[in-house]
């Protein structure tokens, strides 16, 4: 799977805030990267905070997403070289403080870089995933594809007739639609279009008579 890095400009508001959340979740789950969004979501809502609060509302600056191998990276570029984030130890009755620290407990590591017209503040959140095109590690997602190499070639077989049989091959049958449903989500595909499309497909099947 192509995971391509973005970037999107945005004015550092409260009310974008949310927006941006919106927006790292679709292109999460469009990476097939499920696992890590509530994480990332986070990330983005504090990293963005803290310009605000420290720059200033109204601030230019720009949310960049990429894979660094198999870590999420998350940047937020804005033009302030001077106010740099800090982590502190924020007690329950802080009225600051807590951001850099809600990142630090989310993000495998974070860090901030100075550019000649910028700051970048980034983060990297681990994710299950064993290569950075690959998917998410996972039994079902496995299974799935080893079903589709074999589905490729494979011959038809007879059903036995018994119904313990017929029974434990329905069983079969339903753990075989999980598991594809488990790939296509992995791969950042729309189940429930698919699902649809294969009723549809097996309905016109049904129509001409070749069932």
């Amino acid at each position: 799977m192509a995971r391509e890095p973005w970037d999107l400009a945005f004015t550092a508001d409260p009310e974008e805030v949310a927006a941006l959340r919106r927006i790292m979740r679709l292109h999460l789950g469009l990476w097939g990267l499920h696992d890590v969004t509530d994480g990332a979501q986070l990330c983005v809502s504090e990293l963005v905070s803290n310009v605000i609060t420290h720059v200033g509302a109204g601030t230019p600056a720009t949310l960049a997403v990429s894979m660094n191998g198999t870590r999420l990276r998350i940047e937020v570029h804005d033009p302030d070289t001077r106010a740099l984030p800090t982590l502190m130890e924020a007690t329950s009755d802080s009225e600051g403080g807590r951001g850099m620290a809600l990142v630090d407990g989310v993000a495998d590591r974070w860090g901030v870089l100075l550019r000649p017209d910028r700051k970048v503040t980034w983060c990297e959140l681990e994710t299950r995933l064993t290569s950075p095109s690959g998917h998410v590690d996972e039994a079902g997602v496995t299974r799935a594809e080893a079903l589709l190499g074999f589905y490729s070639g494979a011959r038809a077989v007879e059903p036995s007739q018994s119904r313990l049989s017929a029974a434990l091959a329905e069983e079969a049958v339903i753990d075989v639609f999980t598991d594809f449903l488990r790939w296509l989500r992995a791969h950042g595909c729309d189940e429930e279009q698919i699902l649809d499309r294969a009723q549809t497909r097996f309905e016109a099947v049904w129509v001409r008579g070749e069932l």
